[in-house]
């Protein structure tokens, strides 16, 4: 029997409303959405799995909470991996153009503390930490073709924002995973910020748009070498292809792009209130994958809005 891969990504919406909660919330044990999550993870037990809106600290902590939580049920990653983060790393600038500095809009991506929200990797298997590569620093102005926002024909919100405005909300990363049978697997994932939440400058929307785009310029090259070899994009887009306020176009390009698959092409991923269902987290394996299964796990609205979505994979 081939050896097979699952692979799975699922925004938690564990932040907190500041730093340190989140780590009380996973130690004290008895948390209802910490366990709503946990038993999410349990049930699907990917071999890879990709969270998103985890917060973030310097030692991994919560994230290392997390992972053992999981291990004393039976779910072991040993192999951990969250980069430094976009979300509330704070400039002196105004870059959401409010008129003031010093708010969560003004840090890189949007935190009301360091790390909110973040995203964080836990495997099965060895990760190639040295070889991570990660883009969170790309500018947003050196993306090909970038959609920077104008007001009155004038860069949005300044000239001075747009020359440090980075790119990723929270993150852009390649992760290599080595499998023992299928060998090197490189993840490209990602956490877009939502399309909405701005004015007619559509700030928001133009940089979801840039962020979901962004994975296209890479497999054409245009960062260095494309993925050699096998693949996964996967991750929280926070785009529709076709409801939403949001720029459809980029991730239905993604989602055509003759070097990747869509195993779920009819899903919807996320209930919102305002919104009703949409599809907004994807697992897109490259081309040369066999799927051998697909899914996207019942909601659980005691863990989170999102559901988790996981692909099996095959050579």
């Amino acid at each position: 029997m081939a050896q097979t891969l699952r692979v799975a990504t699922f925004n938690t919406e564990l932040q907190r409303k500041g730093p340190g909660i989140l780590l009380r919330d996973i130690l004290e044990g008895d948390d209802p959405q910490v366990l709503a999550v946990l038993e999410t993870l349990h049930e699907v037990g990917a071999d890879v799995v990709v969270l998103q809106a985890v917060d973030h600290d310097l030692h991994l902590s919560a994230l290392n909470a997390l992972a053992d939580s999981l291990a004393a049920r039976g779910l072991s990653y040993p192999h951990r991996f969250a980069a430094a983060p976009n979300a509330g790393q704070m400039t002196d600038l105004d870059l959401d153009g409010d008129g003031a500095t010093g708010g969560a809009g003004d840090a890189q991506g949007y935190g009301r503390f360091y790390g909110e929200g973040s995203m964080a990797l836990l495997s099965r298997h060895p990760i190639a930490v040295a070889e991570v590569r990660d883009f969170s620093d790309l500018l947003w102005r050196n993306l090909p073709g970038a959609l920077l926002p104008t007001s009155d024909g004038a860069p949005f919100p300044s000239v001075e924002a747009q020359q440090v405005q980075r790119l990723s909300s929270h993150g852009h990363w390649i992760v290599p995973i080595d499998h023992p049978e299928l060998g090197r697997v490189q993840m490209l994932t990602f956490h877009a910020g939502p399309p909405v939440f701005d004015g007619p400058e559509d700030r928001n929307g133009r940089r979801n748009h840039d962020e979901v785009i962004f994975w296209r310029h890479l497999l054409d090259g245009h960062f260095g070498d494309a993925p050699d070899g096998a693949f996964v994009i996967l991750g929280d887009a926070n785009l529709d292809p076709r409801r939403g306020d949001g720029r459809g176009a980029a991730i239905r390009a993604l989602l055509s792009d003759p070097r990747l698959q869509d195993p779920l092409p009819d899903s919807t991923t996320v209930a919102w209130p305002q919104t009703g269902e949409m599809r907004v987290d994807y697992v897109l394996p490259s081309a040369d994958w066999t799927v051998a299964d697909a899914g996207v796990h019942p909601a659980d609205s005691a863990a989170s809005r999102h559901r988790l979505v996981w692909v099996d994979l095959k050579r």
